[in-house]
């Protein structure tokens, strides 16, 4: 007969395996699948993703161009995005007007924007409408009027912009902190650009960027929705063959040299009561390695609401309404930043504090229960990203303009998973201000430039620099 330690021990070791068991068995998220891919090229170039899906008679497009800020003249920032508004105000067969009734009136819409690597169009239609707004695409794209009437409409509304959002201080330091960080490279300004730039705009500087930097070759077209992939290819081909102009390959941009050296730059807002922060470095690249342990760390540090700046900041300390972390990425680079606000009075003691926790997980990283709760958390929210036909074909456009590998949405809560404490450490390491960060204040300068004793050279300049 088994004696009670000798049970007692045999239980113990039985829940062991338990648990062992338990452990193991502790299923890894589904992946996420994308429909099928069809792809075909026009005879102008232009390459095409098509996937069919949904039982609902929409279809969503997408159209990215590789003519984002980043390829602009030094004198023209703020191009590329004036450019793509401009598309939507008249083509050699439609005024402005006639655009806007024909996409009405099929209850279709249609937007454009631009980023820092591409310039994009946006169609969603339905189904049956959709041979006649992939036509009205093609037009916008391939002959633009640029009417000048509709130029100086443009012109005159983004000057106001930029005068309004003088008064909007968080706008003011998220430009000053783009311009300090990455200086003359071509990333190294706002893709609106600037009142002093945009005063300058021409017809002939939009035609010229239309034809120098919008091409087939440098282009992708994303279909997703309830039309076959042959009416796509056929479609696109009718819409864009004799697209003319455009680089033959995309612009090779150089790489990012970040000086931060512990830079302080001051902007003055003499009537602000409270101080914009943002601190900042070198990130990595869109699709780097470093992407998945660098997610799942940035979540539990300030990437989510129950973070560790959060916590500390806002809960513990009461310093400000909202504080977040976050990996800034481009085609080129990236950004490691911080991003919150507080008191006058409390300016030096936010950046301490944020720099403080920063630098307990440069140093010591994050625990394996804040891993597991992190990827837990990012591999639940990723299938909301493939919802849609137009967040698909957003998804589709990135991983081939990007490179990320079309296994990359299938791939991503597996990978995600796999990642290990010993990697979140690693990429501390090497992101979390390893050197000195540049700090951007926004505020009142008499009253904030006192409390910065120690931290590094400061730079007073008036918030009018960023209009």
């Amino acid at each position: 007969m088994a004696t009670r330690a000798t049970k007692k021990t045999v239980k113990k070791a039985a829940t062991k395996a338990v648990k062992k068991v338990v452990r193991k068995a502790e299923p890894t998220p589904a992946a996420v699948t994308l429909p099928a891919l069809h792809e075909s090229t026009t005879s102008s170039g232009l390459k095409v993703l098509a996937a069919q899906r949904g039982v609902l008679p929409l279809v969503a497009v997408r159209l990215v161009i590789r003519a984002g800020s980043s390829v602009e003249p030094a004198d023209k920032h703020g191009l590329s995005d004036f450019t793509a508004r401009l598309l939507r105000r008249g083509t050699a067969k439609l005024s402005a007007d006639e655009l806007d009734e024909t996409i009405e009136f099929v209850g279709a819409s249609f937007s454009v924007g631009s980023s820092e690597d591409v310039l994009s169009l946006f169609v969603a239609t339905p189904a049956e409408h959709f041979p006649e707004m992939m036509s009205v695409l093609g037009q916008m794209v391939r002959e633009p009027s640029f009417p000048e009437r509709e130029l100086e409409l443009a012109r005159e509304r983004a000057l106001a912009g930029f005068v309004n959002d003088l008064d909007d201080p968080s706008v003011v330091a998220d430009r000053a902190f783009t311009r300090a960080l990455w200086g003359d490279h071509p990333y190294g300004h706002d893709v609106g650009g600037s009142a002093a730039h945009v005063r300058t705009f021409t017809r002939d500087d939009l035609v010229r960027f239309h034809r120098e930097r919008m091409g087939p070759r440098v282009s992708l077209l994303s279909v997703v929705g309830a039309v076959s992939p042959e009416v796509v290819a056929r479609e696109a081909e009718k819409a864009f063959a004799g697209w003319e102009g455009g680089p033959e390959a995309p612009v090779e941009l150089p790489p990012a040299d970040m000086k931060t050296s512990g830079r302080i730059i001051l902007v003055d807002k003499p009537e602000q009561t409270q101080t914009q922060v943002r601190i900042g470095g070198p990130g990595f690249r869109v699709g780097h390695p470093d992407y998945f342990p660098a997610a799942a760390m940035n979540n539990v540090l300030g990437g989510g609401f129950t973070s560790r700046l959060v916590n500390e900041i806002r809960v513990e300390r009461g310093l400000t309404y909202g504080i977040h972390s976050y990996f800034d990425m481009m085609n080129a680079g990236g950004v490691f930043g911080v991003s919150t606000f507080t008191q006058t009075d409390k300016t030096r003691e936010m950046i301490d504090v944020t720099l403080a926790e920063v630098a307990k997980v440069r140093e010591k990283g994050i625990t394996p229960a804040e891993l597991k709760k992190a990827q837990r958390y990012l591999a639940g929210l990723y299938p909301l990203r493939t919802e849609t036909n137009e967040s698909v074909a957003s998804v589709l456009s990135d991983i081939r303009v990007h490179g990320l590998g079309d296994d990359w949405v299938e791939k991503f809560r597996e990978r995600l998973m796999e990642v290990k404490q010993k990697q979140t450490v690693e990429v501390a390491a090497k992101y979390l201000f390893a050197q000195p960060p540049l700090i951007v204040l926004v505020g009142k300068a008499s009253e904030v430039k006192k409390q910065l004793t120690g931290l590094g050279p400061v730079t007073v300049v008036p918030a009018s620099d960023y209009e």
